[in-house]
């Protein structure tokens, strides 16, 4: 007997009232893009679950994909019968048969409330035929083998198993973000987090060559590939940063320098922000890793910004961030080592304590108004999208 189905458990969606169907409608779409690619899949929409019918695709791919789709609480392959104790019985016999254990448990809801017999005797009816016909006994504590039951209006659904999914809410109900991306561990990881809380991101990148390499652009390509497993479509803004560092390092003192470098990064990202609808700018930073990520840091870059800022990252020590970039499979991509704007002119003594009086002393030293609007003139915007070659516009 095969699995015939998955059944999608929402989790979080659950909670959100009257916005549930505007939520559900959206994931749903969402599953059919991610599973494009199995042309025989049919599906069903429910007020509770979403189910897959799978018409003999390979259900361990089709899993493999879902795990990826955010708003997915949990995934479970079942098999649908009728609602009739009889079938119901038989195929709980049958399933429970191919799983390897010594005990079992059965557990069951009855959703449907007009089906003649209650959850706790059909629960006993299916047990007892599992006891007369199988080595298998009752272990109601500590079970090898759980066998779930849900009678439903439409049928009755049979499983063993439950996967857990990306959790989060759907892409696209969270609005949009412009999220700074270097290249680096930690920035990917805050943008799959993003979009993972249904945050649908554009992404911005600061260029400085000739002294950054061309093969970081190559790096970002990747690892917005890998991020495509969750967002088909990222756009990429690439922003000459060059003549706007140069200026700074020649009127600046060194430990100033990152402080009014991330101040600038954080004019730009919001001039692009505004520009192109999203309500936020979102980065990588995490609390206290580097100088410009302390507390009096970060106050005194956000300064230049009316636009709120979101660090998901910023509470995460750096062995979780790498934990989360090796599962989602940007961590070898990351590594590579070609330098950012940012770690190739890094000082040897920033301050970790800026004042802001000091870096607004040291911008009215040079135009950066002008030199802003030409990067800003001068961005390139690359379209990384899923199964196709990047686009340049």
């Amino acid at each position: 007997m095969k699995y015939d189905h998955i059944m999608v458990r929402f989790g979080e969606l659950s909670t959100k009232g009257k916005n549930k169907n505007d939520f559900i409608n959206t994931l749903f779409k969402n599953i059919i893009r991610a599973l494009k690619e199995f042309k025989n899949l049919k599906y069903e929409k429910r007020y509770d679950h979403i189910y897959i019918i799978l018409n003999d695709e390979n259900p361990d791919d089709v899993l493999l994909r879902l795990q990826d789709v955010s708003g997915i609480y949990a995934l479970s392959l079942v098999y649908k019968c009728e609602n009739d104790l009889n079938q119901i019985k038989q195929a709980s016999l049958e399933l429970i048969k191919q799983e390897e254990g010594k005990t079992f448990k059965v557990k069951c809801k009855r959703g449907n409330k007009r089906f003649p017999i209650i959850s706790d005797e059909i629960t006993r009816h299916v047990a007892g035929n599992i006891l007369s016909n199988t080595s298998l006994t009752v272990d109601v504590h500590n079970p090898d083998i759980t066998l779930s039951i849900e009678v439903r209006d439409e049928g009755t659904y049979i499983f063993t198993k439950t996967i857990l999914g990306a959790g989060g809410y759907p892409l696209g109900v969270g609005g949009k973000a412009m999220m700074m991306i270097s290249g680096g561990i930690d920035s990917p990881v805050a943008s799959y987090l993003m979009m993972k809380r249904g945050v649908t991101i554009e992404c911005i990148h600061f260029a400085s060559p000739p002294y950054t390499s061309e093969a970081v652009i190559y790096k970002l390509n990747d690892l917005l590939h890998i991020l495509n497993k969750y967002q088909p479509r990222i756009r990429l803004h690439i922003v000459p940063f060059t003549n706007l560092q140069l200026e700074i390092y020649k009127h600046a003192d060194e430990s100033y320098a990152i402080t009014i470098m991330r101040r600038m990064m954080f004019r730009l990202a919001t001039i692009l922000a505004k520009r192109r609808n999203c309500p936020v700018v979102a980065s990588g930073e995490s609390l206290g890793q580097v100088a410009s990520q302390t507390v009096q840091s970060m106050n005194v870059i956000n300064e230049v910004t009316n636009i709120p800022i979101i660090r998901p990252c910023v509470v995460m020590d750096k062995t979780d961030i790498i934990k989360i970039a090796k599962r989602i499979g940007t961590y070898e991509i990351s590594i590579r080592p070609y330098e950012d704007c940012c770690t190739i002119f890094a000082p040897k003594n920033p301050k970790t304590m800026p004042r802001l009086d000091e870096c607004k002393a040291i911008e009215e030293k040079f135009d950066y108004q002008s030199l802003i609007s030409e990067a800003i003139n001068n961005v390139e915007v690359k379209i990384i999208e899923e199964d196709n070659q990047d686009e340049l516009l």
